[in-house]
């Protein structure tokens, strides 16, 4: 019986090992990502979160992303419980626009203590969230909610400008 639970215990260490180097490696390239002087927006949602759908609609991000060709827009699926994140960016119209990416956070909790909490030493706390860096700072935050789009390209146009 020893045998087992040790068995059990050791391939729970070695698979949080994993799941933690591999969240390392997401935050690395995600902080190369947002290194650039191109405006960068990180946007953080889940397939499950109704506030995230609200926002799905083709003249919402589609809308945006045509718009802002020299914007990046990195989509981060956090807390998705492995819900695959393809059927809500199609039906967004997101998916193939030069300036738009998607990502999925190796973690895929959404349970206090084992899910995301932190991402670029900044709190993720409300799905959806919305960061917007250039030159690898960050310029403007909207961390609770739906993102008004007339709001947020004032910020892309701030952020763009020379501090």
């Amino acid at each position: 019986m020893k045998f087992w639970l040790w068995l059990v215990l050791g391939a729970a260490m070695v698979s949080g090992a994993r799941a933690s180097d591999d969240a390392a490696a997401f935050e690395t390239s995600l902080r190369e990502r947002v290194a650039s002087e191109q405006v960068t927006i990180v946007h953080f949602w889940a397939p499950w979160c109704g506030n995230c759908r609200r926002e799905m609609v083709p003249e919402g991000w589609a809308r945006f992303v045509e718009k802002n060709p020299d914007v990046q827009v990195v989509f981060v699926n956090v807390w998705h419980r492995g819900m695959d994140p393809e059927p809500r960016l199609r039906d967004a119209q997101l998916g193939g626009q030069p300036n738009f990416v998607a990502l999925n956070h190796p973690i895929s909790s959404s349970k206090a203590g084992e899910k995301l909490e932190r991402m670029l030493d900044l709190p993720v706390i409300w799905v959806p969230t919305t960061w917007v860096f250039r030159a690898g700072k960050q310029r403007y935050a909207l961390n609770y909610g739906e993102v008004r789009f007339e709001m947020l390209q004032q910020m892309v146009e701030d952020a763009a400008r020379k501090w």
